[in-house]
């Protein structure tokens, strides 16, 4: 049984990894951190969880963590690389749900993030855990970096186009819109339903944190460079992200239902749908999946991507346990394979 420690454990993906690894068989929640509810039991500030989990928050210090065989970072930015290199010395693995480990270039990372990176040695060691496409090095890897929600419905899009060589690279368009939850569970403005409610905006538009991130991995699979316009809003709804992603054909006389159909054939979490499909957010809503639907409308040179997932899932926690299931050489489906969520 794998021991698990959770740092960060009150915001929306701790709660959701909770929730999720309470009916995973190979695995048992062993530490629950968190400062501000430190000696509470978990299950009196989520009662979703009474009879699921008996644990009480403990401070996030090493000293509570060595028992672990893998700890999950829930936690903002800048906060898991401050205990990251003292858990790989003590042979514990690291699932990290922040962007401390995405960016391999640490100047990039400090100017998204603001912050100074306090072991950008770990950087090159960190593998991103995107299993669609780096499923080997997760098996050997002893840090993950977990990829963004964003990032995710994007790049799941795209993939297929780019390492068919089949679009023009250099003008590459995310059209995204997430529910608020992505916002984390700190209270905010924006998060106010007097606020979000009955509206819908973009934001960073200038530049988000998640372009450097989506840039970088698909120049990986990029034989030729790669120039995104990325623009994310915010819809009234607390749950999903739809992603419509555009690009220029360089052939339209391409298959792309059975581009797409073929290269996501053998992944247990992405779900192509029947040609002339529109994916609904509330279809994947609690669960891990990420469906897409590929469109050329008109015939024309120009393809759309439908790209749907829950942010919290195959977004974030989804996604980090998915990583921890191939790092432990356990059924990939373990912990995950839910139906979802209707109405």
């Amino acid at each position: 049984m794998i021991q698990v420690g959770i740092v960060g454990g009150t915001g929306y993906t701790g709660v959701e990894l909770l929730r999720l690894l309470a009916m995973h068989p190979g695995v048992k929640v062993a530490v629950v951190t968190s400062r501000a509810e430190k000696g509470l039991r978990v299950d009196a500030v989520y009662p979703n969880l009474r009879g699921f989990n008996g644990l009480c928050f403990v401070a996030p210090i090493i000293e509570n963590l060595t028992a672990c065989d893998v700890v999950f970072f829930a936690t903002p930015n800048a906060t898991a690389m401050h205990m990251a290199k003292d858990l790989l010395a003590a042979g514990i693995k690291i699932v990290d749900l922040s962007a401390d480990f995405r960016l391999k270039d640490v100047s990039v990372w400090q100017q998204w993030y603001g912050a100074t990176h306090v072991c950008p040695e770990l950087l090159e060691q960190a593998v991103y855990g995107l299993p669609e496409t780096n499923r080997e090095a997760i098996k050997k890897a002893s840090l993950i970096a977990n990829p963004g929600c964003y990032p995710t419905a994007t790049q799941l899009g795209f993939l297929p186009l780019i390492k068919s060589n089949v679009i023009d690279t250099s003008m590459l368009i995310s059209d995204a819109k997430s529910g608020v939850s992505g916002a984390g569970r700190s209270a905010s403005v924006v998060g106010l339903m007097s606020e979000s409610g009955e509206s819908f905006k973009a934001y960073g538009v200038p530049g988000h944190r998640h372009l450097p991130e989506i840039s970088q991995e698909l120049e990986h699979v990029s034989a030729t460079p790669v120039s995104l316009t990325f623009t994310p809003h915010l819809v009234p709804m607390i749950r999903g992200i739809h992603a419509t992603l555009y690009a220029p054909l360089k052939d339209s006389s391409v298959d792309l239902q059975d581009l797409f159909e073929t290269f996501y054939a053998d992944e247990p979490f992405v779900d192509v749908l029947p040609a002339g499909a529109h994916p609904d957010t509330g279809d994947v809503r609690g669960t891990n999946r990420c469906q897409i639907a590929v469109h050329q409308p008109q015939d024309g040179g120009v393809v759309t991507v439908l790209s749907v997932i829950d942010n919290l899932v195959k977004g974030a926690s989804g996604q980090a346990i998915h990583n921890m299931n191939i790092m432990f050489g356990l059924d990939e489906l373990s912990g995950l394979n839910h139906v979802g969520l209707y109405p």
